[in-house]
């Protein structure tokens, strides 16, 4: 949101001067809570060790302990109390039943007045209008969502309106290297079915 904001002010044809009373918030020793310790949540956690974050999250099935320690990670079994005590929450989840809607009007009204809601995951895993209310009110101090539902969204969405958020247009693997990487395993997963060997990429339903 800062750099964002930051961005236009830079730009702008009418700035004349820069604030010097503008402040951002410090990611530095903040606690990081991340909903779904999956192969991507736990790539965020060993970049924000390197920040010296402290880092909660909360999963189906707990991490080892010495993946939990390699990064500095807190197990909290319950999701209530990552939301109540973490200054980001990071939803990096699959869309199933189960989580569609997960964060909803009473799991941001746990969330600290002063916390960033991030959703890397899918657009649904949000209650949306409880978003835009929690937003509103200041129950939450910013979100940031690189998806949502639908995709776009409507021109006139209550969300487009407001200043404490930021979406961009599901970029999260928008990369040449990225796209290249897919390709290739889409590939291998394709010769393997062909040629009747074990799917590398498979997804067993549990």
């Amino acid at each position: 949101l800062f750099s964002h904001s930051g961005c236009q002010i830079a730009i702008s044809p009418d700035t004349e001067h820069f604030a010097v009373d503008w402040l951002g918030v410090e990611v530095t020793r903040a606690t990081l809570g991340i909903i779904g310790m999956g192969s991507i949540g736990y790539k965020v956690a060993q970049r924000a060790k390197a920040f010296e974050m402290k880092i909660l999250y909360h999963n189906r099935n707990r991490r080892k302990t010495e993946e939990e320690q390699a990064v500095g990670a807190h197990y909290c079994e319950k999701m209530d109390d990552l939301l109540q005590q973490s200054d980001f929450v990071l939803l990096v989840v699959n869309l199933t039943p189960e989580t569609r809607k997960l964060i909803g009007k009473r799991e941001l009204g746990l969330m600290k007045p002063t916390a960033t809601l991030i959703n890397i995951s899918r657009g649904a895993v949000i209650d949306q209008d409880a978003l835009v209310e929690a937003l509103q009110k200041k129950t939450i101090r910013a979100a940031a969502l690189d998806v949502t539902y639908p995709e776009p969204l409507p021109r006139d969405h209550p969300l487009l309106k407001l200043n404490n958020i930021i979406i961009t247009p599901h970029i999260g693997t928008a990369t040449v290297q990225a796209i290249h990487m897919m390709a290739e395993e889409a590939i291998t997963n394709m010769l393997a079915v062909l040629n009747g060997q074990p799917i590398p990429s498979e997804v067993v339903p549990k």
